[in-house]
């Protein structure tokens, strides 16, 4: 029997509409579904396709979300042994990512597994979160010669990265935000910051000025640190 395909299919930032049509067409040919799920029960990148999966079984995996890094790795290998074990029947398989699956994405570590085990995957580009938000703000992220710096906002190395001189977006500041912005107003640069929260979600926040933040705002925000045009 002929291997079956995996395919790593970013589903864009949370709106269902930014999810691309050659992405809608995997989705639609395929078998089975793979989709992230957290220990709450949190599974937003099946959410987001689910107008384009209806009826197909969905393979739930594990999405600690832990810096356990061995932790992670044994549910990755779960995920990867499950998958290949449906290619091995022949089957073609979808795993959801949300954004894209080059950015961040946990997902990755499942897509080097498998192609080490000796089976065929590709990867389906989607809308990054950090281009949806600079959408929903009305600003562009970078223009002419300007540099563009994406980093993580809860890792060491912080206040080493705002030092560069580059227009930046701060992922995953959920619950660093509190300390970032402190971080960026001692430094001068608080009225330079615009938050995205949510974005395409329900919850949404979208907040031209860092600095008018008021509450928590949850796992899936962004800052962008850019000089005023």
């Amino acid at each position: 029997m002929e291997k079956g395909m995996l395919y790593g299919v970013g589903v864009g930032p949370g709106d269902p509409e930014l999810l691309t049509v050659k992405a809608a067409n995997i989705l639609r040919a395929a078998d089975v579904v793979a989709a992230p799920r957290t220990e709450g029960g949190g599974q937003a990148a099946l959410d987001i396709a689910a107008p384009y999966i209806q009826g197909k079984p969905v393979l739930y995996c594990a999405a600690p979300m832990s810096r356990d890094r061995s932790a992670a790795l044994a549910s990755y290998r779960e995920a990867a042994r499950e998958i290949c074990s449906l290619l091995d029947r022949g089957k073609t398989v979808a795993f959801l990512t949300l954004g894209d699956p080059t950015v961040y994405s946990t997902y990755m570590n499942v897509h080097r597994m498998v192609r080490e085990a000796g089976y065929e995957a590709a990867l389906i580009p989607g809308v990054p979160s950090f281009c949806a938000a600079a959408a929903r703000l009305g600003i562009s992220l970078c223009e002419g010669s300007e540099r563009l710096l994406i980093v993580p906002a809860g890792y060491p190395g912080l206040e080493e990265s705002l030092d560069v001189d580059a227009n930046k977006v701060l992922m995953k500041a959920g619950r660093s935000l509190p300390a970032l912005r402190d971080l960026l107003e001692k430094r001068g640069e608080l009225e330079n910051a615009s938050l995205a929260a949510n974005c395409g979600m329900d919850g949404e926040v979208i907040l031209p000025r860092l600095a008018d933040l008021t509450g928590p705002t949850g796992y899936f925000s962004l800052v962008v640190v850019r000089p005023p045009r």
